[in-house]
C-alpha cells in the first residue's frame, strides 16, 4: 500500500502546496489559481504534466465542484440546500465515499473494492493528511478527491468567513 503525505501552508495567497511519498520527495503539485474566475486547481505530476482539474463552478445555483482525471469529468461535488449544516453530495464514477470526509478521516472503494483511504494528520500547521493508496492504478483519482474535498472545504469556510464580517 502506497502512502502519500499533503500538508498545505498556512495564508499561501497562490494555494501552491505540494503532495510528497513517504521518503519526503514531491510526487505531486498542486496550484490553485489567483483571483480568476472560475477558480481553478490543477494537479501535476513531478514532471509538470497535468493530471487533474478542479474547477468551482460558477453560475450554480448552490456552490458546485468538478473533477476532471486525464481529461475526463469524474467527480462532482455539490452543496445541497440545508437550513442549519452545510452539507455536501459526491457524485462519482463507481466511487463511494465512506466515514467523515468532512473531518477528512474516510475510505474509497470503487464498485465495492477498497481503494485507499484519507487520514487527517493533528497539531499540524495547516490542513495535513495521510493518503493510503491500495491500488496505485486509482492513485491520481484519489489525490483528485482528496484536493477537492479540500477546496470545497476552504470555499465553505471562506464563505462563512465573509458572511460573518
Amino acid at each position: 500500500m502506497k502512502e502519500l503525505y499533503i500538508k498545505q501552508k498556512l495564508l499561501s495567497l497562490s494555494g501552491r502546496f505540494t503532495v510528497k511519498d513517504a521518503d519526503e520527495r514531491d510526487v505531486y503539485i498542486v496550484e490553485g489559481s489567483f483571483m480568476k474566475i472560475p477558480k481553478v486547481y490543477t494537479i501535476k505530476d513531478e514532471r509538470e504534466a497535468e493530471v487533474a482539474r478542479i474547477t468551482k463552478r460558477v453560475l450554480t445555483w448552490m456552490p458546485k465542484f468538478t473533477v476532471a482525471v486525464a481529461g475526463e469529468e469524474v467527480i462532482t461535488i455539490k452543496k445541497e440546500f440545508s437550513f442549519f449544516k452545510p452539507r455536501y453530495t459526491i457524485d462519482a464514477l463507481g466511487l463511494e465515499v465512506t466515514g467523515d470526509w468532512w473531518g477528512m478521516d474516510f475510505e474509497v472503494y470503487q464498485h465495492g473494492e477498497f481503494i485507499g483511504d484519507v487520514k487527517k494528520k493533528w497539531f499540524t500547521w495547516g490542513d495535513s493528511y495521510q493518503v493510503r493508496v491500495n491500488d496505485e492504478s486509482q492513485e491520481n483519482l484519489i489525490i483528485s478527491l482528496v484536493v477537492a474535498i479540500d477546496c470545497v472545504k476552504a470555499d465553505q469556510s471562506a464563505a462563512a468567513t465573509s458572511a460573518g464580517s
